[in-house]
């Protein structure tokens, strides 16, 4: 189990390197804190197993293929993902703007697939795949205010410290009441979300669709568009997957 959790640590230290995408084996060392000799025994076996890669020129190591082979086969597995992505290209087509779609993962959120606007060249970039914890951001709180109740509270209780819940239920309530999110700058300064919660056939909360742009300068009026856009592209999604609540 220690090597299983190590071998993630690594593969996770690797996913999030974004400036070469490629780390020495001194440098896994201090990010993953472990031993050089322990090190290279996992990194041996995670080679062999292609789970990650060693350039023959640098010595660095990568991600190996094996990650997205395994992705792309469990995204095949998401029949759902066929039914939304039109809607959501359409929604990206007509606001112009990143649309995101956020799928629940324990006590955090999962984005698994982004639709950029052609249209404008300014885009808010969230990275497929990262998981964001539930109490952060529009899309988010729009899955648990969607969620029993009971749920929910289980969930804020596991993230936040007992003196904020109220508020943040609060937060929810409202949420409920106008059938979407919205948040300003939780994620990153400079940039907005709004979203609304999806629901399949059992009225289960599956997902949330967003909308991320850059705040500065924008118009209330541009914001209730946004919003206008995105709930009915929600309630297209929830009936697609088979919702028929109101």
């Amino acid at each position: 189990m220690q090597l299983l959790e190590r071998a993630m640590t690594i593969a996770k230290v690797l996913a999030t390197e974004t400036s070469e995408n490629s780390l020495s084996i001194s440098e896994l060392s201090a990010k993953c804190d472990l031993p050089l000799s322990t090190l290279h025994r996992i990194l041996k076996a995670m080679i062999k197993q292609g789970m990650i890669e060693q350039d023959e020129q640098t010595k660095q190591y990568r991600l190996g293929t094996i990650w997205m082979e395994l992705g792309l086969q469990v995204y095949d597995t998401m029949d759902y993902i066929s039914k939304i992505r039109p809607e959501l290209e359409r929604l990206a087509r007509k606001v112009e703007e990143s649309v995101y779609l956020s799928k629940p993962a324990g006590l955090d959120t999962i984005i698994i697939e982004r639709i950029d606007s052609a249209a404008n060249p300014i885009r808010i970039y969230d990275q497929l795949g990262i998981r964001i914890p539930m109490h952060i951001g529009a899309a988010n709180k729009a899955i648990l205010a969607a969620m029993p109740v009971d749920q929910a509270n289980e969930i804020m209780e596991q993230l936040m410290p007992h003196e904020e819940i109220a508020e943040f239920e609060a937060q929810l309530a409202i949420i409920r009441q106008q059938g979407f999110a919205i948040s300003h700058g939780e994620r990153t300064a400079g940039t907005s979300s709004i979203a609304v919660s999806i629901l399949n056939g059992f009225g289960e909360v599956v997902g949330a669709v967003s909308i991320g742009f850059v705040s500065f300068n924008v118009s209330p009026e541009h914001i209730q568009n946004l919003t206008d856009s995105l709930v009915e592209t929600g309630r297209r999604v929830s009936a697609k997957l088979g919702y028929r609540g109101k």
